[in-house]
């Protein structure tokens, strides 16, 4: 299907990448420079919970090697013991915590501010809109839209801000600290991992988005007809068409249902494959580990250490595969 001689993927392409660029500018509100330090301090929090996070695995390694009175280069380093690198692993986590709680914390404002803007801007442009529209008008269609609309923005928000920055932030920093303290090839297992699990979901998402459409025109559908419904409640009654009515919303819940389970079922189908990217990626480096171990390359602490990294590098993958499709 073309559109104006473009095809309609990269037509749609082009229409979300228009939707990220019109949201971007709400991360840095124009004359408002409390929201801009608010921005600014909830950047600084992420890069601190994430240094933090990157340190808390190479702690609790310390700490199993120093229970298995083995001494490594971090416990000689502090001269801290077995429980004072336990200690220091329960307060780098909630270091971590403490950070990721005041990002949220203080960028609530913004989003909020950004949510209350974007909801004024719809409610302006539809009043712009022609007599002939607003006439013709489906109100419940209408307002689950703009309820949608509206909702996904904040949420758009936080995407752009505290998911893709910060995977990227993280990945780097676990990747130098693998290659630098442990073994590069573990390096090549989660790049390989990554590249595989963001292009199954960029493939199998492209397909879910087309049935996640039918579900949300469904659903736009059934709120229309039932709203619809009941702003002509009068007439409905007058001419006793209660059963008609209830008919053509069953018929549209029954169109949402069909929608529903198919865009349940494709979740069930790339959460399957994500998870097994994941932990194929996951299986390979701790055979890896183990392997070192055996062989006296390596200590137990450090099997902890690159475990609790692949854990690292996966969860935010896994959140990125939840919130893309």
């Amino acid at each position: 299907m073309k559109s104006l001689g473009i095809p309609k993927e990269l037509d749609d392409r082009r229409v979300e990448i228009r939707v990220v660029a019109r949201v971007a500018p709400y991360l840095w509100p124009k004359g408002q420079p409390g929201l801009k330090w608010r921005v600014i301090i909830a950047l600084s929090s992420l890069v601190l919970a994430k240094l933090v996070a990157v340190a808390t695995p190479m702690i609790l390694g310390s700490a199993v090697d120093s229970l298995a009175g083995n001494q490594n280069w971090l416990s000689q380093s502090f001269m801290l013991g077995a429980v004072g690198l336990t200690l220091a692993y329960g307060i780098s986590r909630i270091l971590e915590s403490g950070f990721q709680q005041i990002r949220d914390v203080v960028f609530a404002k913004v989003g909020q501010r950004a949510l209350r803007k974007v909801g004024l801007e719809t409610f302006q442009h539809i009043h712009a809109l022609s007599l002939r529209y607003h006439i013709s008008r489906k109100t419940g269609g209408l307002s689950r839209v703009m309820e949608r609309g509206v909702k996904g923005v904040a949420f758009l928000l936080r995407f752009l801000l505290f998911s893709i920055g910060p995977l990227v932030l993280q990945l780097v920093m676990i990747t130098i600290a693998l290659a630098a303290f442990y073994d590069a090839r573990y390096v090549s297992v989660i790049a390989v991992a990554v590249i595989a699990y963001v292009w199954f979901t960029f493939v199998v998402t492209e397909w879910r988005v087309k049935i996640r459409k039918e579900m949300n025109d469904q659903d736009n559908d059934a709120n229309q007809k039932a709203i619809d419904c009941l702003l002509n409640f009068e007439t409905v009654k007058y001419f006793g068409a209660e059963t008609r009515e209830a008919n053509r919303y069953d018929k549209a819940m029954a169109g949402y249902e069909v929608a529903a389970l198919k865009t349940s079922n494709s979740l069930g189908f790339i959460n399957i494959g994500q998870a097994l990217i994941i932990n194929s990626a996951l299986v390979v480096v701790m055979i890896m580990s183990a392997l070192e171990v055996s062989s006296g390359k390596a200590s137990v602490g450090d099997f902890v250490t690159v475990n609790a990294f692949i854990m690292q590098v996966m969860m935010p993958l896994n959140f990125l595969g939840f919130v893309y499709p």
